[in-house]
């Protein structure tokens, strides 16, 4: 019976025997596509965009489902995989029928990172995938630190990253000191206090107001770094590459 495998999957402590994995939130699309994509029954629809998944071109080729109990159900998985918000009512009608619902953690920096990536391995049954995921992060997190540098990451209508958010973890692995604190700023006090290193997202493919200041032609004479959003969107192993980015 269905209640009898759900109860066997959470007694067990891992997802080893589902066959048929559902996710409904973007960090686990990832997590899901690289270690265990034998068994994905469908993703969520963010998967496939490329400005938000690292797994786009793979999400492009499988299954997406919307965040529906009716959808999901017919889909007859063996295991949701989810976030801490959102879509709670399905999730909650889904646990109801008795699917086994495991939620992610929103890692902040990089010992979560490797703390999450081996909780999901192990829940899957793919440990050594996971180990070679948190292998090739740390390759990434091997660069020269630079500690006298200030970067500044300056985000949408001019707020800066703060302490403890995973872009702060960021420009921290990069041996770097984060200039912004999570405040707001004008031009007037960037440029009054200019940092060694401005990080900023890439521009997205559309006109936006929110962004015109990143784009002001009296920051174009600071030395830049920008990274792709997607490896921000979600804290995995693939944020390392950011790290990359910004040290070179």
């Amino acid at each position: 019976m269905k209640w009898l495998a759900a109860l066997a999957i959470l007694l067990a402590g891992s997802a080893e025997a589902a066959e048929r994995i559902v996710s409904l939130n973007l960090c686990t699309d990832q997590y899901l596509v690289l270690l265990a994509p034998d068994r994905i029954a469908a993703l969520s629809p963010l998967a496939r965009d490329p400005a938000l998944s690292t797994v786009a071109d793979a999400a492009a080729r499988l299954p997406w489902v919307r965040p529906d109990a009716e959808a999901v159900l017919s889909l007859h998985p063996d295991l949701v995989l989810a976030g801490p918000f959102g879509a709670q009512t399905t999730l909650a009608a889904l646990e109801r029928r008795g699917v086994p619902v495991v939620r992610t953690d929103m890692p902040q920096d990089f010992a979560a990172i490797r703390a999450e990536t081996r909780r999901f391995a192990a829940l899957l049954g793919a440990t050594a995938k996971g180990e070679a995921l948190l292998a090739a992060m740390e390759a990434m997190l091997a660069v020269p630190p630079h500690p006298s540098r200030r970067a500044l990451l300056l985000e949408a209508r001019g707020y800066t990253a703060g302490a403890d958010t995973l872009e702060d973890a960021v420009l921290r692995a990069a041996g770097l000191k984060n200039a912004g604190g999570g405040r707001r700023l004008g031009l007037e006090a960037i440029l009054s206090d200019p940092p060694d290193l401005l990080v900023t997202a890439e521009a997205p493919g559309f006109p936006s107001l929110a962004t015109d200041l990143l784009q002001h032609p009296a920051l174009k004479g600071l030395p830049r770094r920008t990274w792709p959003p997607a490896f921000l969107a979600c804290g995995g192993p693939w944020t390392a590459t950011a790290v990359a980015v910004v040290a070179r």
